[in-house]
């Protein structure tokens, strides 16, 4: 299976440094720096086309995203961004100053406002879910981009806060499934 995922535009709390989760955050307006980031990536899409499947999240800010590209989309709940439960709404490094090296080094021993090892089954899910595609493009987020990465690499999701995933980031994987 070949995977293309996107990670969603930005918005006003991913510009605070702050963690989104399940929160139905809006995109903020798009800058023509991202304008042109998204035509960019519209390139490399028309190279990576026909996809058999377009999938976003549940979540608002994935839906602005795919439309901006121009695309129709079905809506996947597995695609969902980690939720942090107490830590939405705050600077990502609280949560990295009051869980420090395991948030880095073992992170599916983590239970947020979701465990991250639901993460992993979320993930292992979705591969089980769509294994007959040969080619999909999702609309998805930070967490959830991160954690596929480090399955696909690893098998597991435990070097996910080792990876970085900007806004805007077009990715293709590869998987095995």
């Amino acid at each position: 299976m070949q995977i293309t995922v996107i990670r969603h535009l930005p918005t006003e709390w991913n510009k605070k440094t702050w963690l989104q989760g399940r929160q139905d955050i809006a995109l903020s307006q798009v800058s023509k720096e991202l304008s042109k980031g998204i035509e960019d990536n519209r390139k490399v899409l028309e190279n990576l086309a026909p996809f058999d499947l377009v999938l976003a999240s549940t979540l608002q800010r994935t839906h602005q995203t795919a439309n901006l590209y121009g695309y129709k989309y079905e809506i996947e709940g597995l695609l969902d961004e980690l939720d942090f439960g107490p830590f939405e709404g705050v600077p990502k490094q609280k949560l990295i100053d009051k869980f420090g090296k395991v948030w880095f080094e073992n992170p599916r021993e983590l239970v947020l406002g979701e465990s991250i090892k639901n993460l992993q089954k979320r993930i292992e899910l979705f591969l089980d879910k769509y294994q007959k595609y040969k080619n999909i493009l999702a609309f998805g987020h930070g967490s959830w981009i991160r954690a596929m990465i480090s399955y696909a690499d690893n098998g597991d999701i435990n070097q996910m806060n080792k990876i970085e995933v900007v806004n805007n980031a077009c990715i293709t994987l590869s998987i095995e499934t």
